[in-house]
């Protein structure tokens, strides 16, 4: 009796572990679209449909001038038209009319190119300054996706040192945009932190910015990527199962160069003394996309993501000679073309 009692009460733990939800199987097929200086028009919508797209994340940036400013400057007329609310509304408007889903997706940049994880006042009162001019730059932006129906709302990007030492204010905040704002809500965490933040069962998405380091080669094999993805991949897979959440790469991509997955999130092979040579490589790039589409847009806890990133003038971004993120005219192309048109279902 008592064995019989125990068989059962092993099921049930079994049946309770391995629950998962009934995620949607749809995925975002998304492009980061980088701000422009003027407004956005339909030829500069065609090449996003074009490649079977059916997302854009939109990124109004905000400007710190080292880590320690507490004074946060956004919304400026100094800052790119398509930066500031005007832009980010007509750009709304204008994908939506194109049947194109939108996330907006807040982010601060800190002159001197430091990292916004590192982000730490030096006394209270400057954190406190901070925080009212940060909650301010994300309610205008919360109010503005909840006026435009917008489907996706991203309450930060890297900030992970802020996350953790101020947690009071993210709880805060979270609860008011969830009163302006009914739509999902997601945050952006490093690749590196995304297992430590705090606030994942709050949200209703994991986001990362996915540039896990894959492979040290110069120019790894598909096979060896995919074995370079394993223990991250396995660590998603366990922190969407532990929060009941899927997981969303707020940004991926690669640039077209050699070694570019050894560390992916580098706009510059030789940034910070790094003296690793650097050759053009579209063929990695290929491949690299090529494997994530492959480990992850299958996976039904995985909910799609963002390629970094897409200029809005088509015809003279990226080509043969650009070594940065963007696939536009190289081969990596086709390859996001024939993949999102695998998964190019209608979000609704």
């Amino acid at each position: 009796m008592k064995s019989k009692l125990w068989l059962a009460i092993v099921s049930l733990l079994f049946i309770f572990c391995s629950y998962q939800p009934d995620f949607p199987k749809l995925k975002y097929n998304g492009l980061s679209l980088v701000a422009s200086r003027d407004s956005l028009k339909i030829e500069h919508i065609l090449p996003l449909k074009n490649v079977n797209a059916n997302t854009i994340a939109l990124m109004p940036f905000a400007f710190l001038e080292d880590l320690k400013s507490p004074e946060l400057h956004f919304n400026n007329k100094r800052q790119w038209w398509g930066e500031r609310v005007g832009g980010v509304q007509q750009s709304i408007q204008l994908l939506q009319r194109n049947g194109l889903k939108v996330m907006i997706k807040p982010q601060i940049w800190i002159w001197h190119d430091e990292f916004t994880g590192d982000l730490n006042m030096t006394s209270d009162k400057d954190w406190q300054t901070f925080e009212n001019s940060y909650l301010e730059y994300i309610l205008l932006y919360a109010e503005l996706a909840e006026q435009r129906q917008i489907s996706l709302f991203c309450i930060g990007t890297e900030l992970y040192n802020f996350t953790e030492k101020r947690p009071e204010f993210w709880q805060k905040m979270i609860a008011e945009v969830r009163n302006v704002y009914s739509g999902k809500i997601t945050y952006a965490e490093n690749w590196d932190k995304v297992d430590q933040f705090q606030f994942w069962d709050q949200l209703d998405f994991i986001g990362v910015d996915a540039y896990f380091p894959v492979s040290e080669e110069e120019n790894p094999t598909e096979a060896e990527l995919s074995k370079g993805w394993e223990s991250h991949k396995k660590m998603l897979q366990n922190l969407s199962s532990a929060t009941k959440k899927q997981v969303l790469f707020t940004e991926y991509g690669y640039r077209n160069v050699d070694f570019a997955t050894k560390e992916p999130w580098l706009a510059s092979s030789r940034r910070r003394g790094d003296e690793l040579p650097e050759y053009l490589n579209e063929e990695l790039q290929v491949k690299a996309l090529q494997v994530i589409y492959d480990e992850f847009w299958p996976e039904k806890w995985f909910a799609g993501g963002f390629l970094w990133k897409w200029h809005h003038d088509h015809e003279r971004a990226g080509g043969k000679q650009n070594d940065q993120f963007t696939p536009q005219n190289k081969m990596a192309e086709k390859i996001l073309k024939s993949n999102y048109s695998k998964y190019s279902e209608k979000l609704e």
